[in-house]
């Protein structure tokens, strides 16, 4: 496949819950690894990403991604454990490469900044 219509994990993470869901991930590697470190049990942090097509319509080539975040982190006495779940929609386009807005949303104006005919009026 093309590089550049593979998805940019980076910018794909960062888009999740609008940057929220990056922080989220943060706290937990944080939180597990001191667990890990102060209690010397194992930890464990899962991701799960789980889409469903948005609307009955192939055409609109939009998703919804839920993405689930758990950890769990050993305690003196045990162990602790999270889960959080949130969605965010996004564009797949061309490639199935996933963004948060479409690439290609068609030309409207001409080069001199007419209308190409295309645009409807309201």
């Amino acid at each position: 496949m093309n590089d550049d219509r593979m998805t940019v994990v980076p910018d794909f993470l960062g888009e999740l819950d609008a940057g929220v869901f990056m922080n989220k991930i943060a706290a937990a590697l944080n939180t597990v690894g001191l667990g890990v470190l102060n209690n010397g049990n194992k930890g464990k942090v899962v991701l799960t990403f789980d889409f469903e097509r948005m609307g009955n319509s192939v055409e609109e080539k939009r998703v919804k991604i839920k993405h689930k975040l758990q950890y769990s982190t050993p305690t003196p006495r045990g162990k602790a454990s999270e889960e959080d779940t949130t969605e965010t929609p996004m564009w797949v386009n061309k490639g199935g490469k996933l963004t948060i807005l479409q690439e290609d949303q068609g030309q409207l104006l001409s080069i001199k900044g007419t209308t190409d005919g295309k645009l409807k009026a309201a």
